[in-house]
């Protein structure tokens, strides 16, 4: 496993703001939000400073895209690792998840005949615990590096926070959008200006969380 790079003192500063937004919102920040919080006189001095992490592998940068910034797996399951005892036998580590696939109308997600099949991964690479794996399908979440294809982390809730990227089930479908509650009700917000939010009217149809972002993982890491 590599080590860490050696990162300036801003530079690091600017990874932890980045992971710290993707933990407790499941996105992270723009380029105006890094400037902001640091104290930069324009978002360029923080595109410089994320070009940089990119450089040193720590982070991938998504073009085209508003909050286009993805940590890379490896790296953060190698900070992550740092800061943990290692277990004599690494297989001892490894999280057994299924792969969630077509999910039926009014069954539970988790029900068998949805397994595709299971991976094994390593509980590092993620915010938080997850219980299962989506396939993501379709481009609504892409400006936040949300791509057709990923396999979104997903840990089961039921309930959630404003700005928190949920999968949500409405009606007969299962999606996975930003929430919003405000007093004019339920939006389920994408990431892409080609698509429209969601309004949910909880009188008249069939609403309910399902569970919550807690990463993603794009073509490898898998046992």
């Amino acid at each position: 496993m590599q080590d860490q790079p050696k990162l300036t003192a801003r530079q690091q500063q600017i990874f932890d703001l980045v992971r710290n937004a993707i933990e407790s919102t499941g996105a992270p920040p723009t380029r105006a939000e890094i400037a902001a919080e640091l104290g930069f006189k324009s978002a360029n001095a923080a595109e410089e400073h994320l070009q940089a992490l990119a450089r040193k592998g720590m982070l991938e940068l998504v073009g085209g895209t508003s909050r286009g910034i993805r940590l890379k797996s490896e790296m953060l399951g190698a900070l992550n690792r740092a800061r943990q005892f290692s277990l004599p036998i690494p297989s001892l580590a490894q999280l057994t998840l299924p792969l969630i696939g077509r999910v039926a109308a009014g069954a539970p997600i988790l029900a068998q005949e949805h397994v595709e099949q299971t991976y094994s991964v390593e509980p590092s690479l993620f915010s938080r615990k997850p219980d299962y794996l989506l396939k993501v399908k379709g481009m609504s979440m892409k400006d936040i590096g949300i791509l057709d294809g990923d396999l979104l982390a997903v840990q089961s809730a039921k309930e959630a926070r404003n700005g928190q990227i949920v999968v949500a089930r409405v009606g007969e479908e299962v999606t996975v959008k930003r929430f919003k509650r405000s007093p004019e009700g339920i939006q389920l917000l994408p990431e892409n200006p080609d698509f429209e939010p969601i309004l949910v009217n909880e009188d008249s149809e069939s609403f309910s969380i399902e569970g919550l972002a807690v990463g993603l993982i794009r073509g490898q890491g898998f046992n």
